[in-house]
Protein backbone atom coordinates (compact mmCIF):
# COMPACT_ATOMS: atom_id res chain seq x y z
CA UNK A 1 0.00 0.00 0.00
CA UNK A 2 1.14 3.38 -0.81
CA UNK A 3 2.48 5.37 2.68
CA UNK A 4 0.41 7.97 4.15
CA UNK A 5 2.01 10.19 5.55
CA UNK A 6 0.19 12.65 7.79
CA UNK A 7 1.12 16.40 7.47
CA UNK A 8 1.08 18.79 10.32
CA UNK A 9 1.11 22.26 9.01
CA UNK A 10 2.19 25.09 11.35
CA UNK A 11 1.19 28.61 11.38
CA UNK A 12 1.44 31.40 14.24
CA UNK A 13 2.42 28.17 16.20
CA UNK A 14 -0.72 26.46 15.68
CA UNK A 15 -1.43 23.14 13.28
CA UNK A 16 -3.79 24.23 11.06
CA UNK A 17 -4.52 23.31 7.19
CA UNK A 18 -5.18 25.44 4.88
CA UNK A 19 -6.93 26.07 1.07
CA UNK A 20 -5.31 26.24 -1.47
CA UNK A 21 -2.44 27.43 0.10
CA UNK A 22 -3.89 30.41 1.47
CA UNK A 23 -2.37 32.02 4.34
CA UNK A 24 -5.74 34.19 5.23
CA UNK A 25 -8.22 30.99 5.35
CA UNK A 26 -7.05 28.95 7.76
CA UNK A 27 -8.57 25.66 9.94
CA UNK A 28 -7.37 25.19 13.38
CA UNK A 29 -6.99 21.68 14.70
CA UNK A 30 -4.82 21.58 17.06
CA UNK A 31 -3.80 24.35 19.12
CA UNK A 32 -0.35 22.82 19.75
CA UNK A 33 1.47 21.31 16.80
CA UNK A 34 3.13 18.70 19.03
CA UNK A 35 0.05 17.09 20.15
CA UNK A 36 -1.00 17.24 16.44
CA UNK A 37 2.39 14.90 15.49
CA UNK A 38 2.13 12.92 18.94
CA UNK A 39 -1.69 12.41 18.39
CA UNK A 40 -0.29 10.94 14.79
CA UNK A 41 1.86 9.22 15.61
CA UNK A 42 0.65 7.67 18.22
CA UNK A 43 -2.31 6.28 15.75
CA UNK A 44 0.19 4.45 13.54
CA UNK A 45 2.03 7.23 11.51
CA UNK A 46 5.72 5.77 10.47
CA UNK A 47 6.63 9.33 8.97
CA UNK A 48 5.52 13.15 9.93
CA UNK A 49 5.74 15.64 7.42
CA UNK A 50 5.74 19.39 9.15
CA UNK A 51 5.50 22.95 7.31
CA UNK A 52 6.54 25.60 8.68
CA UNK A 53 4.42 27.90 6.89
CA UNK A 54 4.89 31.15 8.25
CA UNK A 55 8.73 30.56 7.18
CA UNK A 56 7.43 29.64 3.30
CA UNK A 57 5.64 33.14 3.73
CA UNK A 58 8.07 34.94 5.23
CA UNK A 59 5.75 36.26 8.43
CA UNK A 60 8.02 34.74 10.77
CA UNK A 61 8.93 31.04 12.09
CA UNK A 62 8.34 28.22 14.05
CA UNK A 63 11.98 26.88 14.42
CA UNK A 64 12.13 25.88 18.21
CA UNK A 65 8.70 24.13 17.94
CA UNK A 66 9.63 22.28 15.11
CA UNK A 67 13.11 20.65 16.87
CA UNK A 68 10.79 20.38 20.08
CA UNK A 69 8.18 17.81 17.73
CA UNK A 70 11.82 16.10 16.05
CA UNK A 71 13.08 15.67 19.85
CA UNK A 72 10.04 14.13 21.61
CA UNK A 73 8.81 11.88 18.45
CA UNK A 74 9.72 8.48 18.16
CA UNK A 75 9.13 8.22 14.21
CA UNK A 76 11.46 10.16 11.77
CA UNK A 77 10.16 13.65 11.15
CA UNK A 78 10.93 15.90 7.96
CA UNK A 79 10.43 19.52 7.45
CA UNK A 80 9.50 21.83 4.91
CA UNK A 81 8.99 25.87 4.38
CA UNK A 82 11.43 28.68 4.23
CA UNK A 83 14.48 26.57 3.89
CA UNK A 84 16.25 28.08 1.50
CA UNK A 85 20.14 28.15 1.88
CA UNK A 86 22.56 26.12 3.33
CA UNK A 87 22.90 26.96 6.53
CA UNK A 88 19.13 26.86 7.79
CA UNK A 89 19.08 23.27 6.08
CA UNK A 90 22.13 21.90 7.96
CA UNK A 91 20.54 23.34 11.18
CA UNK A 92 17.56 20.99 11.45
CA UNK A 93 19.37 18.15 9.81
CA UNK A 94 21.81 18.47 12.59
CA UNK A 95 19.07 19.57 15.21
CA UNK A 96 17.26 16.11 14.76
CA UNK A 97 14.99 16.24 11.86
CA UNK A 98 15.49 13.33 9.77
CA UNK A 99 15.03 15.22 6.13
CA UNK A 100 14.68 18.51 4.88
CA UNK A 101 12.25 19.51 2.17
CA UNK A 102 13.20 21.77 -0.68
CA UNK A 103 11.13 23.90 -2.21
CA UNK A 104 11.67 27.48 -3.79
CA UNK A 105 15.35 26.87 -3.07
CA UNK A 106 15.17 23.98 -6.11
CA UNK A 107 13.59 26.53 -8.42
CA UNK A 108 15.68 29.84 -7.85
CA UNK A 109 18.94 28.14 -6.42
CA UNK A 110 19.21 24.20 -7.78
CA UNK A 111 23.23 24.22 -7.19
CA UNK A 112 22.11 24.30 -3.33
CA UNK A 113 20.07 20.97 -3.80
CA UNK A 114 23.62 19.55 -5.34
CA UNK A 115 25.45 20.68 -2.28
CA UNK A 116 23.12 19.52 0.06
CA UNK A 117 22.92 16.42 -1.37
CA UNK A 118 26.57 16.04 -1.28
CA UNK A 119 27.07 16.67 2.28
CA UNK A 120 24.21 14.51 3.75
CA UNK A 121 23.04 12.19 0.79
CA UNK A 122 19.87 11.36 -1.07
CA UNK A 123 18.33 9.89 1.71
CA UNK A 124 18.20 12.89 3.88
CA UNK A 125 17.16 15.71 0.98
CA UNK A 126 13.88 16.14 -0.82
CA UNK A 127 12.22 18.50 -3.28
CA UNK A 128 8.88 19.58 -3.18
CA UNK A 129 7.73 20.90 -6.76
CA UNK A 130 3.85 22.56 -6.24
CA UNK A 131 2.47 23.25 -9.52
CA UNK A 132 0.32 25.99 -9.86
CA UNK A 133 -1.35 26.71 -13.46
CA UNK A 134 1.21 24.70 -15.19
CA UNK A 135 4.20 25.83 -12.98
CA UNK A 136 6.13 25.94 -10.31
CA UNK A 137 4.86 27.74 -7.38
CA UNK A 138 7.79 29.64 -5.41
CA UNK A 139 7.57 31.54 -1.59
CA UNK A 140 4.97 29.55 0.27
CA UNK A 141 2.91 28.96 -2.93
CA UNK A 142 2.67 32.68 -3.02
CA UNK A 143 3.99 33.25 -6.74
CA UNK A 144 4.51 31.46 -9.92
CA UNK A 145 8.00 30.57 -11.55
CA UNK A 146 8.63 30.28 -14.94
CA UNK A 147 9.60 26.50 -14.14
CA UNK A 148 7.14 23.73 -15.27
CA UNK A 149 7.00 20.10 -13.90
CA UNK A 150 9.05 18.43 -16.38
CA UNK A 151 11.84 21.28 -16.09
CA UNK A 152 12.15 20.62 -12.32
CA UNK A 153 12.26 16.83 -12.83
CA UNK A 154 14.73 16.28 -15.70
CA UNK A 155 17.31 18.65 -13.12
CA UNK A 156 16.78 17.27 -10.03
CA UNK A 157 17.25 13.86 -11.24
CA UNK A 158 20.46 14.66 -12.85
CA UNK A 159 21.59 16.02 -9.38
CA UNK A 160 21.34 12.78 -8.23
CA UNK A 161 18.11 13.64 -6.12
CA UNK A 162 16.03 10.57 -4.68
CA UNK A 163 13.05 11.71 -3.57
CA UNK A 164 10.23 14.33 -5.03
CA UNK A 165 7.14 15.58 -3.57
CA UNK A 166 4.32 16.53 -6.03
CA UNK A 167 1.62 19.03 -4.95
CA UNK A 168 -1.15 20.11 -7.12
CA UNK A 169 -1.99 23.25 -5.46
CA UNK A 170 -5.41 23.99 -6.63
CA UNK A 171 -6.64 21.13 -4.97
CA UNK A 172 -4.85 21.49 -1.80
CA UNK A 173 -6.78 21.29 1.22
CA UNK A 174 -9.91 21.45 -0.40
CA UNK A 175 -10.72 17.44 -0.25
CA UNK A 176 -11.59 17.43 -4.28
CA UNK A 177 -9.80 14.12 -4.83
CA UNK A 178 -6.64 14.02 -6.77
CA UNK A 179 -6.45 14.78 -10.68
CA UNK A 180 -5.95 11.35 -11.68
CA UNK A 181 -4.64 12.65 -15.50
CA UNK A 182 -1.81 15.20 -13.54
CA UNK A 183 -0.92 12.32 -10.99
CA UNK A 184 -0.39 10.13 -14.13
CA UNK A 185 1.81 12.41 -16.01
CA UNK A 186 4.34 13.38 -13.22
CA UNK A 187 4.68 9.34 -12.35
CA UNK A 188 5.75 9.20 -15.86
CA UNK A 189 8.24 12.66 -15.29
CA UNK A 190 9.92 10.86 -11.78
CA UNK A 191 10.49 7.21 -11.99
CA UNK A 192 12.09 7.40 -8.45
CA UNK A 193 10.25 7.90 -5.33
CA UNK A 194 7.28 10.01 -5.97
CA UNK A 195 5.41 11.31 -3.23
CA UNK A 196 2.25 13.53 -3.94
CA UNK A 197 -0.33 15.53 -2.14
CA UNK A 198 -3.07 18.26 -2.58
CA UNK A 199 -6.97 16.74 -2.63
CA UNK A 200 -6.13 13.20 -1.36
CA UNK A 201 -9.87 12.59 0.23
CA UNK A 202 -10.43 9.03 0.34
CA UNK A 203 -9.79 6.09 0.49
CA UNK A 204 -10.98 6.06 -3.38
CA UNK A 205 -7.54 8.27 -3.89
CA UNK A 206 -5.57 6.04 -2.38
CA UNK A 207 -6.31 3.36 -4.70
CA UNK A 208 -5.04 5.38 -7.63
CA UNK A 209 -2.11 5.98 -5.83
CA UNK A 210 -1.52 2.35 -5.70
CA UNK A 211 -2.52 1.89 -9.56
CA UNK A 212 -0.28 4.44 -10.75
CA UNK A 213 2.63 3.09 -8.80
CA UNK A 214 2.94 6.26 -6.55
CA UNK A 215 4.82 5.38 -3.44
CA UNK A 216 3.03 7.80 -0.91
CA UNK A 217 0.80 10.55 -0.19
CA UNK A 218 0.95 14.06 2.34
CA UNK A 219 -2.11 14.15 3.51
CA UNK A 220 -3.71 16.65 6.40
CA UNK A 221 -7.35 17.72 6.09
CA UNK A 222 -8.86 14.12 4.96
CA UNK A 223 -7.55 12.75 7.62
CA UNK A 224 -8.18 15.25 10.37
CA UNK A 225 -11.98 15.44 9.19
CA UNK A 226 -12.02 11.72 8.78
CA UNK A 227 -12.99 11.36 5.29
CA UNK A 228 -9.99 9.46 4.77
CA UNK A 229 -9.49 7.00 7.51
CA UNK A 230 -6.13 6.74 9.37
CA UNK A 231 -4.62 4.24 9.65
CA UNK A 232 -5.70 3.35 6.18
CA UNK A 233 -7.68 -0.07 5.44
CA UNK A 234 -5.68 -2.82 4.20
CA UNK A 235 -7.63 -3.38 1.40
CA UNK A 236 -9.04 -0.31 -0.25
CA UNK A 237 -11.72 -0.30 -3.11
CA UNK A 238 -9.98 -0.62 -6.69
CA UNK A 239 -12.69 1.46 -8.34
CA UNK A 240 -12.64 4.39 -11.26
CA UNK A 241 -12.03 7.75 -10.07
CA UNK A 242 -12.74 10.67 -12.15
CA UNK A 243 -9.51 13.21 -12.72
Amino acid sequence: MALIIPCVDIQSARAVRLFEGDPDQETIYFERPLEAALHWQNLGASILHLVDLDAATGRGENRQIILEIAAKASVPVEVGGGIRDFATASELLEGGISRVVIGTAAVKNPPLISELLEKYGPERIVVSADCKGGFVAVAGWGQSSSVRIADICSDMQTRGLKTLIFTDVSRDGTLRGLDRDLMAQVRQLWPLELIVGGGVANVQDVALLERLGIEGAIVGRAIYEGTLPFPVPVAVPNTPLEG
